[in-house]
Formats: structure tokens, sequence, C-alpha cells
């Protein structure tokens, strides 16, 4: 299984980035995927997780902001990212379902698979 992300970038307060992961190999159909985010002298963070049936989990800091999405047919997970701040900044991981499919996983690093990350900086 390889997940590869990517979109980030540099921006300013206020815009919008769309991260993708590309999911390949023979696993996909988890029950759950999600994102987390680790910046420098920070504990990793569990942005957003999406279950099978859709349903969504958002970390307080991003609710409202953020949304989680998947493509099946393109297997891809996104996260669209809105009124972006500079406590945003950080690296942004993809990863594959977790014991739970909960946020706290994510922040734990409670997943069997994730990618190489993608890099996302805010100025103000």
């Amino acid at each position: 299984v390889q997940l590869v992300e990517s979109g980030g970038g540099s921006v300013h307060s206020g815009e919008s980035l769309r991260l993708s992961c590309l999911i390949s190999g023979d696993k996909y159909n988890w029950d759950c995927m999600g994102w987390f985010r680790r910046a420098p002298g920070k504990e990793r963070e569990g942005v957003a997780v999406i279950e099978r049936d859709g349903a969504t989990k958002y970390a307080d800091s991003v609710k409202g902001r953020f949304t989680i999405s998947q493509d099946n047919a393109k297997r891809t997970l996104y996260l669209q990212m809105n009124s972006l701040k500079p406590e945003d900044t950080a690296m942004y991981y993809c990863a594959s379902e977790s014991p739970s499919c909960s946020l706290g996983d994510y922040s734990g690093g409670y997943y069997a698979w994730s990618g190489q990350g993608t890099q996302v900086t805010v100025s103000s």
C-alpha cells in the first residue's frame, strides 16, 4: 500500500488549499481514512476523519473551515482547507484506517499506513 499526498504550498491568511492523497496497492476499501498534521514543536494532531458511510469528524481547530472527502473511483482522499490561518502551518499526512476511526487514533499514530506528507505554510 502506498499513500502519496500532494497539493501543499505557501499561502496567505484567508486563502485556500486542497490536499489530495492518492492510494495505490491492494487495499483501499477501509472502514475509514484520515488526515493528521505535525507542526514543529507540537504534537501530532488528528485533523479529519471520513468513514466508509461518509460520516466525518473534525478537530475543533478546523471545524467549519476544512472538509474531508473521498473519490473511490479515483482512489483519492481530499482535504479542502479554507480560511487558512498561520496556526494551520504544518506537514499534513493522510493515513489509512485506524482501530476506532477516531481523531484520537490519528493523533496517537494508531494507523497502518501514511504518506510522506505535504507541507502547508500560511503567512499572515
